[in-house]
């Protein structure tokens, strides 16, 4: 699934083409990628509003317009690229959702059809479930500790929760427990103060370097004008099962933490005691 990275430079990658843009028609073939409100009223309201500008809130694009906003989730699948009307992509096979605009198309395209479509005056309501940003000025150090406190979950499981945090998934995760030295199994209430520091810095140094390299094409994540994006060249643990650690050479580990697959050095993110005692 796309993660903060991928989503920020989606964004990135349509501002140019879309802002400026009339929606002048809206087509669907799955009901479900249309999540609220229903596909007559969505069509209906949609049709004619300018594209004003293009934003981010955890893995949501967020493209505003005069009236509403567009709120596109793009799931595990998910790709969202501007077209001419005449132009013919291989993604196109899978478009579910496709806004026509006064020049080319705006299309949707989700292979596994998970994909949820928003239209919605009020951004904050529906979002209101997020957490903070973790590149922005309200993720801060002492409210980030503070969600690890009396948490009995892994830490790793505890970063995936959009509540606490917004944007991180699996891919991010690991690397910034990593760079953090923190074994992803460690339950989150057993951090030291200087160890969140540390995780919270990390985090942001993980996020950023993601968007530096405009996102991990691992499976089916494409920048909007097609092109793959190379985070998924410079991680240090993700994806790298077996292989040895860039930082000491030690077999890289991996396990199922939170239910999802998860890449850990044994020697750089040593294992909480009670884990290892019991292994």
């Amino acid at each position: 699934m796309p993660e903060l990275p991928e989503v920020e430079t989606v964004v990135r990658g349509l501002r140019e083409p879309l802002v400026g843009r009339r929606i002048t028609a809206m087509w669907h073939d799955w009901q479900r990628s249309i999540h609220s409100p229903a596909p007559d009223e969505f069509a209906a309201r949609v049709t004619g509003q300018l594209v004003r500008s293009l934003g981010r809130r955890g893995k949501y694009i967020l493209i505003h317009l005069e009236h509403d906003t567009l709120v596109i989730h793009l799931k595990m699948s998910g790709r969202l690229y501007v077209a001419a009307a005449d132009a013919r992509h291989e993604a196109d096979r899978w478009v579910h959702v496709r806004f026509d605009l006064d020049q080319g198309q705006l299309r949707f395209s989700d292979v596994r059809k998970f994909g949820r479509v928003y239209l919605t005056s009020d951004v904050a309501a529906l979002l209101s479930h997020l957490g903070p940003e973790p590149l922005g000025d309200n993720f801060t150090i002492a409210g980030f500790r503070e969600g690890l406190r009396e948490r009995k979950l892994a830490i790793k499981a505890r970063l995936l929760q959009q509540e606490f945090v917004a944007g991180v998934g699996n891919i991010y995760a690991d690397e910034a427990l990593f760079r953090a030295g923190i074994h992803p199994a460690r339950p989150a209430k057993s951090l030291t103060d200087s160890e969140a520091t540390r995780l919270h810095r990390t985090l942001r140094e993980a996020l950023q370097t993601g968007i530096e390299h405009e996102g991990a094409s691992i499976n089916w994540y494409r920048k909007p004008d097609g092109g793959k994006g190379q985070s998924q060249n410079h991680f240090f643990v993700y994806g790298r099962p077996e292989q040895p650690c860039l930082r000491c050479g030690a077999q890289i580990n991996k396990i199922r933490v939170a239910q999802r697959g998860t890449h850990f050095c044994p020697n750089c993110q040593p294992e909480p005691p009670a884990r290892a005692a019991k292994s």
